[in-house]
């Protein structure tokens, strides 16, 4: 069978976002994966709404995810970035990121099925290590050994992420080229032609 012909950017742009209609597009996987930053460029690319979950969290409870996991658990931490999620999705369509282990929560995976897109991006573990180890805000790797922490999550989760809607794998690329990859699935779950990348949203 054919592929459909690549929509022109406007066009393809509108095809996409009357298919996915109240939904929003829900970014999920470990830390270090790029869900924020590549979660940005796909909302500029499709001109919808970006929200970072943990972000959110932030500014409800005025406090940091670190503050908020040392001073009350992580079990308080994802019952309230459970609820947050949950108040986010009534307000698609956009461009939801969510905390690495948001998609563990089974009512929050039912909450993202219900009223979203999910996408994983899926990471090796060279690359993770590379990113979360440039950050010190990460309180599950407050560990001596955060490769094997790193690991045991990976483990743990990627079963649970791989259910998603969609798995795109990401790498040490520019943001844009992850980004229109991360498009041309949804296109191609929503059952459209892709979207036609301009020069100027790939290059650095």
């Amino acid at each position: 069978m054919n592929a459909l012909p690549a929509n022109p950017p406007d066009e393809g742009r509108v095809a996409l976002l009357e298919r996915l209609g109240s939904r929003s597009i829900v970014f999920v996987g470990l830390m270090g994966a790029g869900k924020t930053a590549i979660g940005r460029k796909v909302a500029t690319m499709l001109s919808l709404p970006f929200i970072d979950s943990d972000q959110e969290i932030e500014s409800v409870s005025r406090m940091t995810v670190p503050e908020l996991f040392d001073r009350y658990g992580e079990p308080e931490f994802r019952a309230l970035e459970q609820r947050v999620i949950l108040r986010l999705l009534e307000n698609g369509p956009q461009v939801l990121s969510t905390g690495g282990g948001a998609f563990m929560n089974a009512q929050t995976r039912e909450a993202i099925e219900a009223h979203g897109v999910s996408v994983w991006l899926k990471a090796d573990l060279d690359l993770l290590m590379e990113r979360v180890s440039k950050k010190q805000n990460r309180p599950l790797l407050k560990n001596p050994d955060p490769r094997g922490v790193l690991e045991k999550l990976m483990g743990e989760r990627y079963p649970v992420y791989a259910t998603a809607d969609l798995t795109v794998s990401t790498r040490d690329d520019r943001k844009e080229v992850i980004a229109s990859e991360v498009v041309c699935a949804l296109c191609a779950y929503l059952g459209i032609a892709p979207i036609a990348t301009s020069d100027d949203e790939v290059e650095p």
